[in-house]
């Protein structure tokens, strides 16, 4: 078994606070000025952001304290990140309106229990509109999602993959993009 079981019948108190809270941040920073100084100090408090990286709201989604975003990443209205089974993105990277990425599951018979495994966006990937990226994915470095693509394997370094499930149409030339 490659994934993590999470018991939900089994959250400590700290576990059930933390989610209070987070579930009242998430309120809070969707009814927000986007950009204020109230509203980056929220999107700091409820995401591991670095500099010069931006998330727009309204957001959903949960187990926000693992998710792991780099510089210059611009994550745009209406994602939902369920991040129990973490979710690392790299530098640079553009994620579109309406993005889903879900880095868990709920088991087949045991609802209760989530599958979690990690979603990894490496350096320069391009998320389309509407995408959804499922548990235990990995997008190479400069690889695009298309539209409404429901990515349920890895796509690798400068592949463009569209569709539902998400298949690799194409190869970016690595020698056409920027340092």
């Amino acid at each position: 078994m490659d994934y993590e079981k999470v018991n939900m019948d089994e959250q400590t108190e700290e576990d059930l606070i933390y989610y209070a809270h987070e579930t009242e941040l998430i309120f809070k920073l969707n009814h927000t000025l986007p950009r204020s100084d109230e509203y980056i100090e929220i999107m700091n408090e409820l995401l591991d952001l670095d500099e010069n990286s931006f998330v727009m709201a309204p957001i959903a989604g949960a187990a926000l304290n693992k998710v792991k975003i780099g510089k210059n990443v611009y994550i745009n209205s209406n994602s939902l990140l369920m991040a129990r089974g973490g979710i690392t993105i790299e530098d640079d990277v553009l994620i579109a309106a309406n993005v889903q990425l879900l880095s868990n599951n709920h088991d087949e018979y045991e609802r209760n229990i989530l599958t979690c495994k990690p979603i990894h966006i490496k350096k320069g990937a391009w998320i389309g509109a509407g995408a959804s990226i499922l548990p235990g994915v990995t997008i190479g470095e400069n690889a695009i999602v298309g539209a409404s693509a429901v990515v349920t394997k890895d796509v690798g370094d400068c592949e463009v993959a569209v569709g539902v499930p998400a298949k690799v149409v194409k190869t970016l030339d690595k020698t056409k993009f920027k340092e």
